[in-house]
């Protein structure tokens, strides 16, 4: 019996150490890349993009997550603007809220970001 309450203490300090990003968006994902799923909403000034980034990292590092999801958030607006025939203004790096996770046993940081493109006059 005491075998089982140590594990379950065990498992759930283990537990205690995962964390997954805030969800901004409830919306349905499409794949960008192997690490990467973004979702397009279209808006009267133009677009919402919202992009969910994930990658096994064996020494966690947050920071190089978050520039790499921030950094996909804007290619994906730049190719979204493209494939729509219409210029953007540059998007704000202050507007983009982000929210990061890491699960511990898995060794997965992630990311999710959101953030407002709007259309050139």
């Amino acid at each position: 019996m005491r075998n089982v309450l140590v594990s379950v203490i065990v498992a759930l300090g283990l537990l205690a150490g995962c964390a997954t990003p805030v969800g901004y968006d409830n919306v349905p994902m499409r794949t960008y890349d192997q690490n990467t799923e973004y979702n397009i909403t279209n808006n009267s000034k133009g677009f919402t993009v919202t992009v969910f980034y994930s990658r096994y990292q064996f020494i966690p590092e947050s920071d190089a997550v978050a520039t790499a999801c921030k950094a996909a958030l804007t290619s994906i607006g730049w190719d979204e603007s493209e494939k729509q025939g219409k210029e953007i203004k540059v998007i704000n790096e202050q507007r983009i809220r982000i929210s990061m996770g890491r699960n511990g046993i898995t060794g997965i940081t992630s990311c999710q970001a959101t953030a407002p493109v709007e259309w050139k006059n």
